[in-house]
């Protein structure tokens, strides 16, 4: 069981660490626990899965999938990463709607931080899911069920009601993808039109560097039997395959080129075979309503002098509404400014600058990326606290799914 996260960035602390091979241990090892947190695939940049007490990974305990083509629900232990599920879904005829960028993340973990894709008719990947079973921290079980009282605060969670050994997905029909790649589309264009850029195809994202030479690259990834749109934005089809972070390898990206190929290996940018991204990275990322698009494009464009100098990359990308009490979206169509960071001490003040430039637009941090955003201001940024709050309450009175981070943040530290 790793001791780190997957940056390298974030060394555990738990004195004790735990790969249950059942769920009848994992129920043994959380009721007889004092504190317990759920490390997943280790994707997050922060020690939001860290704690003083029993780290437990899911790792072990078997995979299984049920179908159910009438109702076109997929029942799945939620320690499947969206790589592994996804190809045995494709070959019994069915697909999640999206997915995120890359394929190496659990689904409980990517659910329970927010985590996204892109299109503006594509909703974050906790929308996706009808219903979810946690041990509690009795070591029973819990199935809540899309329309139950609280299952609005019981997906996006950040692990802090009980472990998530369950998931009910929607499904749709499986379908085919291709993706292409416009290089060299001026800054201007994409902050003049970026609504339209990002809805110029099922998934889109603007990959820009915030560097001198005002330039943006635009991933188009377009259902099979559809054409992109490029209205009113130029640039040129890219001549070959492209990472996007420049000078990485390109093999370990997704096939482009517009050549045909299932949903699971053309919406996210990585191979599940390959390291995704550049590994030696810190991540943040704020979502915040699509109609400040253009003015938030413009008010990072006035810090890029801090931005740039510490940044690999930064991606755009369009989330859609959903009713999640701690979803990133906040029930609005949304715009997600990404950022991936180079490793070193001056992230903290490029971070402080983006988030003071986003700040009139009630952006919103990624729950699993590297932010300073303060607790008075999550609480002002999401009004269903009280909510969550009180069916934290309920399902762990003992607070032992706590750690100082997360309660830090949802204003339940001493509880």
């Amino acid at each position: 069981m790793s001791t780190t996260n997957w940056a390298g960035n974030i060394t555990f602390r738990a004195p004790r660490q735990e790969r249950p091979a059942d769920l009848a241990t994992l129920r043994g090892l959380v009721e007889a626990a004092g504190r317990v947190r759920t490390l997943g695939t280790g994707h997050s940049f922060s020690s939001i899965a860290d704690t003083d007490g029993l780290l437990v990974s899911l790792a072990d305990l078997p995979r299984t999938l049920a179908l159910d083509p009438d109702r076109r629900v997929a029942e799945v232990t939620g320690q499947w990463t969206y790589g592994t599920l996804a190809p045995a879904l494709h070959d019994a005829g069915w697909a999640l709607p999206n997915t995120g960028s890359l394929p190496h993340i659990s689904l409980a973990g990517a659910c329970a931080t927010g985590t996204h894709g892109s299109g503006v008719g594509n909703q974050a990947l906790a929308a996706s899911v009808r219903a979810v079973v946690l041990v509690l921290a009795s070591g029973e079980l819990r199935r809540l069920v899309r329309g139950d009282p609280g299952f609005d605060g019981a997906v996006v969670a950040l692990g802090r009601l009980g472990v998530v050994v369950g998931m009910a997905l929607d499904l749709v029909p499986t379908f085919d993808v291709v993706q292409s790649v416009v290089d060299a589309v001026p800054d201007g264009q994409v902050a003049d039109g970026l609504e339209s850029i990002l809805a110029a195809a099922y998934s889109a994202s603007v990959f820009t560097t915030w560097g001198p030479e005002r330039l943006s690259q635009v991933w188009l990834k377009e259902r099979a039997d559809r054409a992109p749109t490029r209205e009113r934005w130029t640039g040129r089809d890219a001549d070959g395959p492209r990472h996007p972070v420049a000078g990485m390898p390109t093999e370990n990206a997704t096939q482009q080129l517009g050549v045909v190929g299932p949903w699971h290996e053309r919406l996210p940018h990585f191979r599940l075979e390959f390291t995704p991204s550049r590994g030696d990275e810190l991540q943040s990322e704020y979502l915040l309503p699509m109609r400040h698009a253009h003015a938030a494009w413009r008010a990072v464009d006035a810090v890029r002098e801090i931005v740039h100098p510490v940044l690999y990359v930064s991606e755009l990308r369009a989330v859609a509404a959903d009713p999640q009490w701690l979803s990133l979206t906040g029930g609005v169509d949304s715009v997600a400014f990404h950022f991936t960071w180079r490793p070193g001490p001056h992230v903290a003040d490029a971070v402080a600058a983006v988030e003071q430039a986003l700040e009139p637009f009630d952006a919103r941090p990624h729950w699993g990326k590297v932010f300073s955003t303060p607790p008075p201001r999550l609480g002002e940024l999401y009004p269903r606290l009280p909510d969550f709050r009180a069916l934290v309450r309920a399902l762990d009175p003992t607070a032992k799914f706590g750690n100082d981070l997360v309660d830090g943040w949802l204003g339940l530290a001493g509880s």
